[in-house]
This record gives C-alpha cells, structure tokens and sequence, in this order.
C-alpha cells in the first residue's frame, strides 16, 4: 500500500506527463539500507540526521528562492529536481530527461531565477526554472558552447567536476580544474589564458567572459560571503605522503590572486615538480588548512537560526574521503566556527575504517528553515540535518 500510494504521489507531481517528459525516481529502493547506515552518525546533542531524498549519484545543489525546487548535479547524465516537502522531499523526478549531459555537475541560481547548468564542456541557462523546468528542454540556452568553456583536446574526466556560483556582481562563476596530479610546465600557458586551474566568470549570457583566480589544482566547492569574497576548497596534490600536503579553504577578495599551484601542493609545501621553479610574484596562501588527502568539496556559510548560535556564520563543508592515503579519513562534514581557522568534524559516522565507507558526502546547503542538506553519491542519497534543543 505504501508503494501504491509513493507511486500516485509521483504521478500526480508529473503532472500526468508522458515518461519522455517526466522520469520519477523511487524513493523506496535501499531505504531501509540508507536508514540504517544514518544510525551510526555522530553528531552534537540536539541534531539529528534523515533520509530526505534518493537521487542516484546525487553530488551538487542549487535551492530555488521560490521554495517550488531543489536541483541536483551528478557527475554521470542525470539532473534531478526535488519538490520540497516538509521533513523530506515530496518528490523527485529527472531533469530534462530528453536533453544528452556529459557530467551534469554544477548547477547555481540567480537572483531572477535562472539555473546555470555547468557540465565538462559547456554552460547552459534555463530561465525561470522553478515555474518552468517540465519544458526545460525547450526553454535551454546555451551560452557557452562544448568546445569553448575548454579546448577539445584537455576534456577528461579527472578533475572534470564544475561548480559554479553567482556573484555579487550578477557574474556566473565556474572552477575549471585541471586535468593532472601536478600540471606539467608546458601546458601552464595555455591554462593561465583559459583559467584551466582556476576560476572563471562571465556575464549570465556567457560574454565578457575573463579569468578571476589562478594557482587552483581542482575546487569543487565555491561560496560567497556577506563581504561579497568567494570562498572555495581546493583538492591537493597526491602521492607525496599520508600527512603532506594539506587541503584549502580559500578566500578571494579581488580578481588576479594566484593561490599558488603548481608551484605549491597544498598550504606551504612546494611540490617536487616545480621546487627549484621561480615562484609568482605573489601568491596566496588558504586561510584555513584542512585534514590531508579528505578530500574537500561542498561548502557553505550557515545562515539560518535553526542551530544554536556558535554555528551562525560557521562554515560547512563536506569531505568526501581519502583514496591517497595508508588510513583513509574523511568521509564527514566539517565546521569552521567563525573567526578561527580550526576545523572540527560535525557530522561523521560513514568512515568504517580500513578503507571502507558507508557513504560519501559531497556537498552542503542550507534550507530556508535553517536546516542543513547534505549529498552522499556513494548512497545516492540527500540527508537532511536539523537541530532541536535537548
């Protein structure tokens, strides 16, 4: 009976559209599983963690103003939009399934609605996406096409996971990671022309497009602040030890910082490729170092009034765990407090140790009731974190 009536919910929230126009995901298959696992996470008295939603390969979120959608960036094809419901989704459903994607990954919003679409190699905008994202196929435009967000010939799936963010400035913003370990030296020309290695911004209509930032191996978590700086974590070089170098959370006040690699590896430590290199004029070191080899992505600034006041400001982000690493760590989200430059863990549990994980969190958002969405693409699944005074 609870599947018949999960099913006639999905219908109903199609609209009674044919299947080329509307694919629901079913919200039934491993939940039992996923709930399960949500029993092992730690977190501080009073918070507590569900099951919001199942999205398979769910990794990046763009929360519509609106309150009508939540879309969801995958590395593979899929985009996905969840209908809010009040402890979890209402619905979840396939973006534009009749639309090809090739790593669907970066998905932000504007303040007049529109969502940015950021896969490997090419931006697209739909325009009032949460009224009209059952016709998104024929409301897209592309303003950046395959081909010129990167040449042909640096398309590859490593560090291939855009992000993308809105400014201040109403500019679209999109980290272009580079494709290698350590860039080699000839490839560094063509990178600091195109902002491979960095971060990017452009007008909403792709024009005016220009390199805002440099020196960055792979960022796959971008924020802005109230001061209207950018923040983002930056993934560090691998194979130079379990301790060394550290993960970034960087912040960018203006356009034209260098954040040092290839240069550095991670924090102050110089990589093997370029120690007897000269260094850039200046170079801009992270404000807050992380835990070696996490691997940190989503990030975000807490805004709300749901958490207990030494969270508000605080930044969130989640790390998705060590694959270059004897012991692997990570696998949590992570609290900076603000005003200091030291990390604890908030929310961890899916780390079983020996190399296994029980899930993987990607990145954080913040609902509009001051509660705290998380993606798992190992699960497939979104979590929601909400906080009630023990």
């Amino acid at each position: 009976m609870r599947i018949a009536l999960a099913s006639l919910a999905a219908l109903f929230a199609c609209g009674m559209l044919t299947a080329a126009d509307c694919e629901s995901v079913s919200q039934n298959a491993r939940r039992a599983e996923i709930e399960s696992v949500l029993k092992r996470v730690k977190l501080a008295p009073g918070f507590s963690i569900s099951l919001y939603a199942i999205a398979p390969g769910a990794r990046t979120l763009a929360i519509g103003r609106e309150g009508k959608a939540i879309f969801v960036g995958t590395q593979e094809k899929d985009i996905y939009v969840m209908t809010p419901g009040e402890n979890s989704a209402a619905a979840v459903e396939r973006f534009a399934p009749s639309m090809p994607f090739i790593m669907p990954h970066g998905v932000c919003l504007s303040a007049d609605g529109a969502l940015f679409l950021v896969e490997r190699n090419r931006v697209t905008r739909f325009d009032d996406v949460e009224n009209t994202w059952r016709d998104a196929a024929a409301n897209a435009k592309v303003i950046v096409k395959s081909g010129d967000l990167i040449p042909r010939n640096e398309e590859s799936r490593g560090h291939a996971s855009r992000v993308c963010r809105i400014g201040p400035d109403d500019k679209l913003y999109i980290s272009l990671g580079q494709p290698y370990n350590v860039s080699p030296p000839e490839k560094l020309p063509l990178y600091q022309k195109t902002g491979i290695g960095g971060i990017i911004r452009m007008a909403p209509d792709g024009s005016q497009r220009e390199v805002f930032a440099t020196g960055i191996r792979n960022s796959v978590g971008m924020v802005f602040d109230a001061d209207g700086s950018l923040w983002f974590t930056d993934n560090q070089v691998d194979s130079m030890g379990d301790d060394r170098p550290p993960g970034e959370i960087n912040r960018a006040d203006k356009a034209g910082l260098n954040f040092g690699f290839p240069w550095y590896g991670g924090g102050h430590v110089r990589t093997n490729e370029y120690a007897r290199v000269e260094l850039p004029n200046e170079v801009v070191f992270p404000v807050v170092e992380t835990a070696p080899h996490a691997a940190d992505l989503g990030i975000t600034f807490y805004r709300g009034d749901m958490f207990p006041k030494e969270y508000r400001g605080a930044l969130f982000y989640a790390q998705h765990g060590s694959w270059d690493r004897s012991v692997p760590i990570g696998a949590r989200v992570m609290a900076t407090h603000s005003g200091t430059t030291e990390s604890a863990p908030f929310a961890e549990g899916w780390n079983v140790g020996a190399g296994s994980y029980l899930g993987r969190p990607v990145d954080v958002a913040e609902l509009v009731d001051g509660s705290l969405l998380v993606t798992d693409d190992q699960n497939g699944a979104i979590y929601r974190i909400t906080y009630q005074k023990p």
